[in-house]
Order: structure tokens, then C-alpha cells, then sequence
């Protein structure tokens, strides 16, 4: 379903974000990317709704070329690719049920939008997504009063109202106690599998990627050090990913279990 053919990424500065990346990834698949600040997993991920655009290669979504996308075609890949954002990205003035119908802007149109004019099947979608992650009797509370975690779970179902074939979710829990990290990834595990969506995931912490994740991809300096299903991942698997021994900080427990 999302193929990267020898993709790299060299920014105007100069530096060299991804080298000659080489990937399939299937729909339905929960894979989640993990390496060190700086090694390249927003870059990676950002490339694959055009937020970043690489510099060689190709990046295949359902066999056509996304890099080659302008305009008319690249409003249309960003309604297909769905984001979760580490800073959750809300209108924090408007209630979250505005904030989760915003999902539908690539559907609506702006003017619509603004106006406030969603068709009755498009509030109940809304409605019914912030039920799915628990949180419907938030739905006329603006968004700045929501705990963090509540926060995360109106942007999940804001994509998930968008109804996108690919979800990626850049650190999505990095700003999240532990407890509450586990809940935000537990629901977007959930809803993941029970729409078929085919989800991308950077994370830093080693306990989550290993409890959720269905496949790792380890990156370092920009290239792919590890691809695989998470029944092969061990211990010095992540160091081989990581560059050196695990330490305390790289792991984050805490389950609210």
C-alpha cells in the first residue's frame, strides 16, 4: 500500500535527513518508528502526507507517486493521510465537537466550514468518533479546558472523522504522563484495527513501541537499521537501533493497568 523507493531527504541547510530509504508497509499495519532525536522519524513520516517533500526517490501510496503530486492532487492525499499531531493542534477557543469536525474541511469546503453548515451525517459521525475514545460529554466544552490526554483523544477523533486510509501520529504521547500515554495509545491502537488503517507511529519510549506496535522500524542518522515484527524485537535490538545501551530514560512504564 505505501512503498518508499530510495528516498532521501536533504534540507536547504544542508542537512541530510533520510538516506535511501527503501520500505513497504501494508495496509492494516500498526508499525511504529523509533530512534533518537534527530534521526530522521518526522522527516519520514512528514514525507508521507507531502509536509516535508523528499529530494530523490519515490513514495508509492496505492501505486501512484506522491511526491510527483501538486496542488489539486496534494489536497486530495491529505484528506487519504490522516495526522496526530505531539501538540494535539486544536482550535483551543472552539468546543471540541468544531475541533472534530474539522476533519471533514478536505469534504465541506472553508466557506461551509466557517459558517458552521456540516450535514446532520457528518455531526453524528463526529459524535459518534469522540464516543469511540470516551469522551462524547466533552463535546460542547472548548478545547482549552481538556486535560492533555483528553486533548489527544479529541484529535483522534478528529481524524478519525476525516476518514483517512493512513494515520500517522508524530510522538503523539511525548507531552502525556505515563498513565495517561497508555490510554492515548490503547485508543488509537483500537480504533486502528477496528477501521483497517493502516497507522504510523513515532516513538521515543521502548516499552510502548514494544507493547503496541505489530512491526518496528528503527532509524539512525537518517537510514534503516532494523525492520521487522515485533515478535523478533529484544533488548539489543533497540541498542542496535539506539547506537548504545538502553538507559532508564529511553523507557517510559507506568501502565495504568
Amino acid at each position: 500500500m505505501l512503498e518508499f523507493k530510495n528516498v532521501s531527504l536533504v534540507y536547504p541547510n544542508g542537512h541530510h535527513a533520510l538516506k535511501n530509504i527503501n520500505l513497504k508497509i501494508n495496509e492494516g499495519e500498526f508499525v511504529v518508528i523509533v530512534g533518537m532525536s534527530g534521526a530522521g522519524k518526522s522527516s519520514l513520516i512528514r514525507s508521507i502526507n507531502r509536509m516535508v517533500t523528499p529530494t530523490e526517490g519515490e513514495l508509492l501510496l496505492d501505486e501512484q507517486n506522491i511526491l510527483s503530486f501538486k496542488e489539486k492532487k496534494l489536497r486530495e492525499l491529505r484528506t487519504k493521510v490522516g495526522m496526530v499531531f505531539q501538540s494535539y493542534n486544536l482550535v483551543k477557543r472552539m468546543s471540541v465537537l468544531r475541533n472534530v469536525l474539522a476533519g471533514r474541511l478536505g469534504y465541506t469546503g472553508t466557506i461551509r466550514s466557517i459558517l458552521g453548515l456540516f450535514p446532520q451525517e457528518d455531526l453524528q459521525m463526529a459524535m459518534n468518533n469522540l464516543q469511540r475514545v470516551g469522551i462524547e460529554e466533552k463535546a460542547y466544552v472548548r478545547a482549552d479546558e481538556l486535560s492533555g490526554g483528553q486533548q489527544q483523544r479529541v484529535s483522534i477523533a478528529r481524524v478519525l472523522t476525516q476518514q483517512p486510509k493512513v494515520i500517522l501520529a508524530d510522538e503523539p504521547v511525548a507531552s502525556l504522563d505515563p498513565p495517561t500515554s497508555h490510554k492515548v495509545m490503547k485508543d488509537l491502537k483500537r480504533v486502528s484495527r477496528e477501521d483497517k488503517l493502516t497507522t504510523i507511529v513515532n516513538l521515543h519510549f521502548i516499552d510502548m513501541a514494544q507493547e503496541y506496535a505489530d512491526r518496528i522500524i528503527g532509524l539512525r542518522d537518517g537510514e534503516v537499521v532494523f525492520d521487522g515484527p515485533i515478535e523478533d524485537v529484544t533488548e539489543e535490538t533497540f541498542e542496535q537501533i539506539y547506537g548504545r545501551p538502553i538507559k532508564e530514560d529511553d523507557l517510559l512504564g507506568g501502565d495504568d493497568d
